[in-house]
């Protein structure tokens, strides 16, 4: 394989699984139209909760870790192009953290909510990843070593914090709420937002990616990649296993449930919100994973399409659900109370499929006009 093909393989198995994280996305989306009767509570109720709805809930959960170190790993891949430096590299991060930022307050919670000025301003996984985006734009500057035991402090200390709370009427309530403390935060004007995916574990998660940036040089064969990217996803699974059979630091704790099908329910049930050291582990392990097995392969090149234009995807698929389940409610009517609602789980899965059917089109020719048309500056923030 010539250097030309191994970079365009190491950029595609990328790709590829940044689309199949998109794609698991689009379900967990569907559900949150779709299936709102049934909502999923975090940690899940496996009181109340069918095992066919929480493992589907349990898939979306690789999607935000994988994306987010994906994203500190392509910053990266980005400033080791030629003649990129991390001085570049910094102006695009702090460029499109901003953009993303504001992506989430306009665009983003007005797909959800179809009102102006929304009720509640939700600040999830597009805005962390925004801060994140900044605040990795500062410490790629740090030596190498001090980016891998930072970023492996945030993720694996971070729970350590989990008894810190401040009141509202505290000056640390909202950058703590923003951080750490996943809360509710009132800014006037009859304003109110919710910290749904508080920051700083997810500061850890891209710095992480963007520590594991070396593995992806040219001068490391896909081999050696594989192995290594094989040897830390296996070993973060067993210090997952370790930690929720201790049953101590890093998650709440667990108990059996009444059936061995209930136990691996309860033994899989992590926290997202923040996610737990736990939660990343046993994440981030099969993420690594997937992509050791997703470098080794061709396989999936159509998922290259839909990860090469993430932001892309992100936004249509919000917009044609939501504007999808509103035909739905006022053309069939309620059928769930108030509400218009799927009745099936596997349900669920169709019409994602469906979904992601008819984006692939369109993702297709927008990650090709990136491509082709790398002049046009507004296009790589897509």
């Amino acid at each position: 394989m010539t250097s030309l093909a191994q970079s365009l393989h190491r950029w595609s198995s990328i790709d590829r699984l940044r689309g199949a994280v998109m794609a698991l996305m689009a379900v967990d989306h569907v559900r949150e139209f779709f299936f709102l009767h049934q909502q999923v509570a975090d940690p899940m109720n496996l009181a109340s909760t069918s095992p066919e709805l929480f493992f589907t809930r349990l898939c979306s959960h690789f999607c935000a870790p994988v994306f987010v170190l994906l994203t500190g790993l392509s910053a990266w891949l980005r400033g080791s192009r030629p003649g990129g430096s991390r001085r570049d590299t910094a102006v695009f991060l702090a460029q499109r953290g901003a953009i993303l930022i504001g992506l989430e307050l306009t665009l983003v919670n007005f797909a959800w909510t179809f009102s102006l000025p929304p009720p509640m301003i939700y600040l999830q996984v597009i805005w962390a990843i925004g801060l994140s985006m900044l605040a990795l734009a500062a410490l790629i500057y740090l030596p190498r070593p001090l980016q891998w035991a930072l970023a492996l402090l945030i993720i694996a200390g971070h729970n350590a914090l989990d008894g810190l709370h401040f009141r509202p009427d505290e000056a640390a309530f909202i950058p703590w709420a923003i951080l750490h403390d996943r809360s509710v935060m009132l800014l006037g004007w009859g304003l109110r937002a919710r910290s749904s995916y508080p920051v700083l574990p997810w500061i850890g998660v891209m710095l992480l990616g963007y520590a594991l940036g070396p593995l992806y040089s040219t001068q490391v064969a896909s081999r050696s990649r594989r192995a290594w990217l094989t040897g830390l996803g296996l070993l973060a699974l067993l210090g997952f296993g370790v930690l929720r059979q201790l049953n101590g630091y890093g998650d709440h704790a667990w108990v059996p449930g009444a059936s061995p099908l209930h136990t691996l329910m309860a033994f899989l049930n992590v926290t997202k919100y923040p996610p737990s050291l736990q939660f990343l582990l046993l994440t981030l392990g099969l993420g690594l994973l997937a992509l050791a097995l997703f470098e080794r392969t061709a396989w999936g090149s159509a998922l290259a399409d839909i990860g090469g234009a993430p932001m892309f995807f992100y936004l249509v698929h919000l917009y044609l659900l939501h504007l999808l389940h509103w035909v739905l409610l006022h053309q069939v009517g309620p059928n769930h109370g108030d509400r218009f609602g799927l009745d099936e789980v596997w349900q669920i899965w169709a019409l994602a499929a469906g979904v992601v059917a008819v984006l692939y089109g369109p993702c297709r020719w927008f990650a090709r006009v990136k491509r082709n048309k790398p002049s046009v500056r507004w296009l790589r923030y897509f």
